[in-house]
């Protein structure tokens, strides 16, 4: 049964659509074809597995699957087939915590014959006021593991032709709640690996290839659609003396520390990258010149701002920045020429300053 919602609506199941009978749990006609299925990195496909076809197969008329996002301990809901409105995200925070949240953190998959009635460590009856929403009272949550750890979750309830879940039921979904558990751990595998492809380790900046691929997707976007697209490019100032005295890990920090306030100056629709060792580049479309020289000075005053602490020392922290804005027919190649010398111009002009590159009229 799921967890959290908020209505009381109900809806009377259908009488045409009969599910499959509990005898056939066991066939391999009926559950290998669901395991192949989720066999994949298509997350609509999986779900859709679990809130259409699991519950078929165990004659519920009722399902919701959550995906567990580690980093904040919150559970997001990625499909669901209730009639009535249910939370789109589940903090796994909660004290005391609903029979969802339980199941997570135990790891273990909750078989409950009256949720009314059901006993649990921490839950208490303020967090069972969603059963009213269902035709019975029984549920099964199957916390979804793999390798050991939670990464979503499967709510399965309103048994239709029984008052509750059989021993058979149970063990079906202890079998496919594994296999759910490996597929989502494996699209989160792929997805990570493909972010270590495309960003800086130092800096989880994209990195010098992606930079490029984005930068010609955008040209080709300006092309279709018309627009500019400016660009930004800034180089460390002094970085050799920090990694000469201190050591290449205070460098090292100096450059977490720039692409961080780099990254802080710009909206969600630029792109930044870490285009060399000491060099940065920034990706502003459909932005006048004038507006990106604005964001790179801000970029020079966020810099050089404050101090990097390295070891009781005080390090003075400062950019030299080059702007650029290029029309459809520009390539990615001269885009990126023309903005460093704008930079390597700053650098000459005294560090910690922008330099605007400015088009040659013909």
């Amino acid at each position: 049964m799921d967890a959290q919602n908020a209505s009381d609506n109900t809806q009377p199941a259908s009488q045409n659509d009969q599910p499959t009978s509990a005898s056939s749990l066991n066939s391999l006609e009926v559950i290998t074809p669901l395991a192949k299925h989720l066999n994949c990195l298509d997350i609509k496909k999986i779900a859709e597995v679990c809130v259409t076809d699991l519950p078929k197969l165990l004659g519920a008329r009722l399902a919701s699957l959550y995906i567990l996002d580690e980093s904040s301990d919150i559970l997001h809901l990625q499909k669901n087939s209730h009639p009535f409105l249910v939370n789109n995200i589940v903090s796994l925070n909660q004290n005391p915590p609903s029979p969802m949240v339980a199941a997570v953190r135990s790891k273990e998959l909750m078989a409950i014959g009256d949720l009314e009635s059901h006993k649990s460590p921490g839950m208490d009856k303020t967090k069972r006021a969603f059963t009213q929403n269902y035709m019975t009272s029984s549920c099964i949550i199957a916390p979804l593991i793999c390798l050991g750890r939670v990464v979503g979750v499967l709510n399965i309830t309103d048994k239709i032709d029984a008052p509750e879940f059989t021993t058979e039921d149970v063990s079906v979904i202890e079998l496919f709640r594994q296999l759910i558990g490996a597929s989502i751990g494996n699209i989160n595998l792929f997805e990570k690996t493909q972010r270590q492809a495309e960003t800086d380790g130092l800096t989880g900046m994209l990195n010098h290839r992606t930079f490029y691929e984005t930068l010609e997707a955008e040209l080709r976007r300006s092309q279709r659609y018309g627009g500019q697209i400016s660009i930004i490019m800034a180089d460390v100032d002094n970085l050799k003396p920090i990694n000469d005295t201190h050591g290449h890990l205070a460098g090292d920090l100096a450059i977490k520390q720039i692409s961080r306030r780099i990254s802080a100056c710009i909206r969600q629709i630029d792109a930044a990258a870490r285009y060399g060792g000491d060099e940065f580049a920034i990706i502003l479309p459909n932005t006048s010149l004038s507006d990106a020289v604005v964001v790179a000075e801000r970029m020079v005053k966020m810099v050089s701002s404050s101090p990097m602490i390295w070891e009781q020392n005080q390090m003075n922290l400062s950019i030299s920045v080059g702007v650029g804005q290029y029309g459809s027919d520009a390539c990615a190649g001269d885009v990126t020429k023309a903005t460093d010398q704008a930079m390597y111009a700053a650098k000459q002009a005294g560090k910690n300053n922008v330099q605007v590159f400015q088009q040659q009229n013909t």
